[in-house]
């Protein structure tokens, strides 16, 4: 197949999600969320909302999106997300998104698809925006465009400021999409392995959960009003039952951020990232 560059500028229509408390519980535990978190879990305390889930709203417009561009759906990984935070999400509610096709571009090998959403509460306040790179490793060499070329974030050459080691489940895929990602990649070990996968991996979005929690709690003190802005790219695939390592750096405004795995210490799932925050 071919991916379509006549598609950027498509805008899908308006999606609604209509969510409570145990949504915003669901996708915390989903992101490995423990019992000492009991103000992202429990309904007495809000509870509150995982900046995070500022992707989950999202999810119907990014599979419109996908179609628009006429892209191989067995085929997609998730390159790259950042989410750009302007108030916090209620703990119940209404949210209504848009999503746009801001690019795409010929990898040769793959294909790339760059969607932007934003999200607004029920009285049309601007929540969150988005940008999603979307690779369709079954979709490329179609006479497209090359995608612009982006800054490169390196780590400083100095120890972390923090790091935090954190175990994903066996099961953590399955819990993770009950929250909406439903992508059969995850789930399903006969088309992970059509695909070239030896078994379901788990969802990059998971993983930049896990990530956004340590940033959250090493950084913002556990309160989800500071975290600004989230950003980075998927490397690697996080195997379910891996322990995630997240290790981060102050630099001046930004905080650098990357994570591997304990069982490949050598290999980088998540890098070129970074995260910015308020006093």
């Amino acid at each position: 197949m071919a991916l379509n560059p006549d598609s950027v500028g498509f805008e899908t229509e308006v999606f609604t999600l209509d969510y409570d408390w145990q949504d915003v519980a669901l996708y915390a535990l989903g992101c490995g969320a423990k019992r000492d978190e009991l103000d992202f879990l429990y309904e007495a305390r809000g509870p509150a909302v995982l900046p995070t889930y500022a992707v989950v709203p999202t999810f119907p417009a990014i599979v419109a999106l996908i179609a628009a561009v006429e892209g191989d759906f067995k085929g997609v990984v998730h390159g790259g997300q950042k989410i750009t935070l302007h108030k916090p999400f209620p703990s119940c509610g209404t949210l209504s998104t848009v999503g746009k096709v801001a690019g795409v571009y010929d990898l040769k090998r793959f294909g790339s698809g760059v969607f932007a959403t934003e999200t607004r509460d029920g009285e049309g306040n601007l929540l969150a925006e988005t940008e999603w790179n979307i690779l369709f490793r079954f979709d490329g060499g179609f006479g497209g465009p090359a995608p612009p070329k982006t800054k490169r974030i390196r780590p400083p050459e100095r120890d972390a400021d923090f790091r935090v080691e954190e175990a994903t489940t066996q099961e953590q895929a399955l819990l993770y999409r009950l929250s909406g990602d439903h992508n059969p990649l995850h789930v399903d070990p006969e088309l992970a392995k059509s695909v070239g996968f030896d078994a379901p991996i788990l969802h990059g979005l998971c993983t930049y959960g896990f990530v956004g929690r340590a940033v959250l709690h090493e950084i913002c003190s556990g309160d989800p009003t500071r975290l600004r802005c989230f950003a980075g790219q998927f490397r690697k695939p996080v195997w379910p039952g891996e322990t995630i390592i997240t290790e981060g750096w102050r630099e001046d405004e930004r905080i650098i951020l990357r994570a591997s795995t304990k069982e490949r210490p050598e290999e980088y799932v998540f890098s070129n990232a970074y995260a910015e925050t308020s006093e």
